[in-house]
């Protein structure tokens, strides 16, 4: 097999052999080639419907005609230039238009610098030191957010990797996801605390959705105790409808940040706020952030036409929601798992119940996942290779390709 040659040389040259911890799928991961619509071809000749994308971004699938243009376009223009260009204002008036509690934008080169940043700008604005995150919350890995998941809600955070020193870590504190209790009490007992970053739908443990209320009254909460909300919808941002989880579940974040999607497939990230916390960027003010990337106009001109198409095609949300309920329907009565969706998201989870929170979801069979994970790439079917990983749809996949799926979870679901 290609891919089996190609592994064996790359664990001669990358650590692991892989450019990321989660592509190690053993005993080898097959290696892409091209992906059109929802499929990909990999270097051993198979076509596979995806339901990865790139885990997240690509919600008109691959190669789309749309931002294949755009990015045409750009190129003959050129690629980077270390001066403003208009697709910066033009990217920062779709994200001030479409998203809840966002005055003003800083276009960055990733999700996980949106979060750096955010935080930064959190513990500047507010002269606070510490910042609150979910257990099994994913922000990035960079040292504040790289945090293990704690049993109780004012554990102290431990390294999740090495190189993380514990004095750094012990700045960040962690709460159950859905339990607002618990986020009040920690929030009464210690005023250090700057800001409260969350996903507000869990994608990188998940999905795994707030219950009735609770982002409300986290944001009641948070506005109680003088701590900022960072709302991370590096994944939810253009996912779940133009507007984001802040825009479906009727909340106004202080911070938000936002990926994937707004780069339709190329390296971005972003965040914005309310003007007056914005303004301590520099050079406006004294949180210094900057990147020789940033407003990469490349990624902007991807990132503008995809969210132009969303924005004229909003119908194509229902239409995707349709679908992970038909994959839902799909499964067998005896199945004894939970399969959780929102919008185009969605995942099975071999626990009787539905998880509410990550302790929960790491009860999960993990064993069973990976037997119905092999049955499913066997079929032509390729789901993130792991149980607490959300799967997705785009707008390009078909009926055809929906059929397969749903006759994925039919047969190789116990």
């Amino acid at each position: 097999m290609r891919s089996d040659e190609l592994f064996k040389i790359a664990q001669t040259l990358l650590p692991g052999g892989v450019s990321s911890p989660v592509r190690a799928i053993k005993p080898y991961p097959f290696y892409t080639v091209s992906g059109k619509a929802g499929r990909i071809t990999t270097a051993d000749n198979d076509t596979l419907i995806d339901c990865c994308l790139g885990y997240g971004p690509l919600i008109l699938g691959h190669a789309h005609e749309v931002i294949k243009a755009a990015i045409q376009k750009q190129l003959e223009d050129g690629w980077l230039y270390g001066t403003p260009t208009e697709q910066e204002i033009l990217m920062a008036q779709r994200i001030i238009r479409d998203q809840p509690g966002v005055e003003m934008v800083r276009c960055v080169s990733s999700g996980s610098e949106a979060t750096m940043a955010a935080i930064r700008l959190a513990r500047g604005y507010t002269q606070k030191r510490k910042i609150l995150k979910v257990e099994g919350g994913f922000h990035g890995a960079h040292d504040s957010v790289l945090i293990m998941a704690g049993s109780g809600a004012t554990t102290l955070g431990i390294p999740d990797s090495a190189g993380i020193p514990e004095e750094i870590a012990g700045f960040t504190r962690q709460v159950p996801y859905n339990d607002s209790e618990a986020l009040d009490q920690i929030l009464q007992k210690d005023s250090d605390i700057a800001a409260f970053i969350l996903e507000p739908v869990m994608g990188n443990i998940g999905p795994i959705l707030p219950e009735e209320n609770y982002l409300k009254e986290v944001r009641a909460i948070t506005k109680e105790h003088d701590v900022l909300l960072i709302s991370d919808e590096v994944i939810t941002g253009y996912r779940l409808g133009i507007g984001g989880a802040a825009k479906y579940y009727g909340i106004t974040p202080d911070i938000t940040t936002l990926g994937k999607i707004i780069g339709g497939g190329l390296p971005i990230g972003a965040f914005g706020g309310r003007r007056d916390i914005m303004e301590m960027i520099a050079p406006a003010g004294p949180v210094y952030q900057a990147g020789t990337f940033n407003g990469n106009p490349l990624s902007l001109a991807a990132g503008i036409a995809t969210l132009d198409y969303l924005a004229a095609n909003r119908k194509e949300y229902n239409r995707a929601y349709e679908r992970t309920r038909a994959i839902e329907e799909s499964l067998p009565s005896s199945a004894g798992g939970s399969f959780v969706r929102i919008g185009s998201i969605f995942k099975y989870f071999f626990r009787n119940d539905t998880p509410k929170n990550y302790a929960e979801a790491k009860e999960s069979d993990t064993i069973s996942f990976g037997s119905f994970w092999k049955g499913a790439l066997s079929q032509g079917v390729f789901l993130p290779p792991a149980q607490f990983e959300s799967n997705f749809l785009s707008f390009a996949h078909t009926d055809e390709d929906i059929e397969s799926i749903s006759g994925v979870y039919r047969s190789c679901i116990p």
